[in-house]
Parts: structure tokens; C-alpha cells; sequence
């Protein structure tokens, strides 16, 4: 059996910050630091961010994101074998919030979180896709929130802090949901990720964990985007360049290609490098920010919505996280 992309849907909270309005905020909460105007925008080409209400968490936008898509389907939450949760954010340390997640849609199948930063879920639908291949499971809903508003630096000591913070002030809040089931042809046909740990360090949320469990000043996005850059550069295109030699395609074969998106330029730089026709992609990052580990299947739905790919197309998702870790995977629709 194969396992097959059956629907996706995202999630997007109404509220959106623009860029103006983040420089504005941290000069208004800093004692003395104001950003040069305009920065934010010029340095990422996002204009502006969704962040969710202060009674929503991350599992709320996941569900969200479900309902719909399991409303569009006409499956209701009993249907799912299984459901992950696959996302950088989490409402608690314990337990795992695809528990919040299945009691919030009535769901009573098995269920587990996945975390790998921006690949967390990417790294869902390959763990999908193995357990669906394997006979395990059938019919699997991989889900993500993210709510990294949570995180935002906003109090600024000074100009290295700010740029110490910057990578926070690109992110945005978002839920996204995929509905994976078994087929007897199509579906995922390929998939290879990698990783370079020793640059686990460039960027990170420090608090939380053993060793800062308790520290509220390491509660904040700490990162440089530059060096965060340069590591995916020197070690990332050869993953997707061996996908394509393998499966003897090449980028004009896919209808869509999704590729994880921080800032415009970066994306333009990934897009150069990788030799992506620029008209393969879907550009989300200047109305929605970098929506974390939302942002690959945010891109299909929003293909999807706009008639760009349907049954029978084949998409990519091209992954890039923190840790640093790399992804891609190929599926027919």
C-alpha cells in the first residue's frame, strides 16, 4: 500500500501584526532601544504576522485546522487509526498535546507527538507514510499549531539583543492539518532527510527544558539568521538534488513545490541554488510570516484553493529546521 495526501487544510487567526506594528511595540516596551524603521520588513519581505488570542493554545489552532478538514471530507474524528501531532510548538511539556488535541475533536484512536523544529511536520507525514506502508495504520490525521507569538522578545536592551531576538519577529501563529490514507498506487514515492547537528546551537528556544527548566529570560527565540543560513547552505542541496537524479524527475515535473520559507530573500537564495522554476512556488511569507512547521502544508492548501495542483499532480516539500535538519519528500496527489 501506498500512502496517500487524501486533504490538507490551514488555519490562520484573524488577528495579524504587521511589521510597522512589531518595531512600534518593542520601542514602546524598551527602555530607550527603537528599531530603524522599516527594518523588519526590508531585512525579511514578511509585511505581516497572524498571532492567536490569549485564550488560545496551540492545540486550538490544530483542531481548528482539523474540523475543517475533516468537515470537507465528511469523516468525523472517530474515522482516524491514528492522529500526530507534529509541530515545534506544544501547549505543556507533558503530556503530549496530540492528546489535547484528539479530546478537543472526540477522537479515540492512538496518538503521539512529533517535534523536530520546522520539520516537525514533515517529519509527521514520514512517519505516516511508514506506518500506512507497514499495514499499521490506514487512515492517519497529521496535525500542527504553532504559536510562537508566545516566544517574542519584546523588552530589548540594546541593538545586539534586537538581533539576537530578530528571528522571533518573523514568525507567526498557525494550525494545519493533512488527512494521509492508504491507497493502492500514487501517493508518497519518495523520501530522504537529513541532518547537520553540530549546528544545534545557531538557533534555539532555550527555556523549558533541563537546562534552562525554569529561567523566564531564556523563554525567547536566540538565533543568528545569518550563520543559521550559511549551515543550510554548505550542507543542503545535495539531499535534493539526489531526490531528483533518483527518481528521474526534474523541478518542472511537480505542479507545486513547497519549500520551508523564513524571509523573501533567503527563499529567492534557496530557490537560485536549487534551480526551482520561481513559478512552482507558493510565496505565503509576506501576508502570513514564517508559519514554523505550518508553512509546508499551508503552501498546498493554499495551491490547492487556488486550482494550481489537484489529482494526479505531483508536489514537492522541501524542508529546512533548526538543528539544522533537511528534508524532502515526493507525492502524487
Amino acid at each position: 500500500m501506498r500512502a496517500r495526501i487524501a486533504g490538507v487544510a490551514a488555519y490562520l487567526p484573524e488577528h495579524t501584526l504587521t511589521s510597522t506594528e512589531v518595531e512600534a511595540r518593542v520601542a514602546a516596551e524598551s527602555d530607550g532601544f527603537r528599531p530603524h524603521p522599516t527594518i523588519v520588513e526590508r531585512v525579511t519581505g514578511i509585511r505581516r504576522r497572524h498571532v492567536m488570542r490569549a485564550d488560545q493554545q496551540a492545540s486550538d489552532l490544530a483542531a481548528a485546522a482539523a474540523r475543517a478538514l475533516l468537515a470537507e471530507h465528511g469523516l468525523t474524528a472517530d474515522r482516524l487509526d491514528l492522529l500526530i501531532f507534529a509541530s515545534a510548538s506544544q501547549d505543556l511539556i507533558e503530556p503530549a498535546t496530540a492528546h489535547i488535541v484528539a479530546a478537543k475533536l472526540g477522537a479515540n484512536c492512538p496518538v503521539f507527538d512529533v517535534k523536530n523544529a520546522c520539520n516537525s511536520f514533515l517529519n509527521g507525514l514520514q512517519v505516516a507514510d511508514a506506518l500506512i506502508r507497514t499495514g499499521q495504520h490506514e487512515r492517519v490525521l497529521v496535525c500542527c499549531g504553532e504559536s510562537p507569538s508566545r516566544a517574542v522578545r519584546w523588552r530589548v536592551r540594546d541593538r545586539a539583543q534586537f538581533a539576537d531576538a530578530f528571528a522571533g519577529y518573523t514568525l507567526s501563529d498557525a494550525g494545519a492539518a493533512m488527512l494521509v490514507e492508504a491507497a493502492p498506487d500514487g501517493g508518497i514515492f519518495y523520501r530522504d532527510f537529513a541532518a547537520r547537528s553540530s549546528a544545534w546551537h545557531i538557533g534555539t528556544l532555550p527555556g523549558g527544558g533541563s537546562l534552562h527548566p525554569r529561567d523566564p529570560e531564556h523563554t525567547y527565540f536566540s538565533g543568528d539568521g545569518r550563520r543559521l543560513k550559511d549551515a543550510f547552505l554548505a550542507g543542503g542541496p545535495e539531499i535534493f538534488f539526489t531526490a531528483l537524479e533518483k527518481t528521474g524527475l526534474t523541478w518542472d515535473d511537480f505542479a507545486v513545490i513547497a519549500v520551508h520559507q523564513v524571509t523573501v530573500p533567503y527563499l529567492e537564495t534557496l530557490r537560485s541554488v536549487l534551480g526551482i522554476p520561481a513559478g512552482r512556488l507558493v510565496v505565503t511569507l509576506p501576508e502570513h510570516g514564517n508559519v514554523a512547521s505550518a508553512t509546508l502544508p499551508l503552501q498546498l492548501a493554499t495551491a490547492i484553493g487556488q486550482g494550481r495542483c489537484g489529482p494526479g499532480d505531483r508536489v514537492a516539500f522541501i524542508g529546512l529546521a533548526g538543528g539544522v535538519s533537511l528534508g524532502v519528500l515526493f507525492a502524487a496527489l
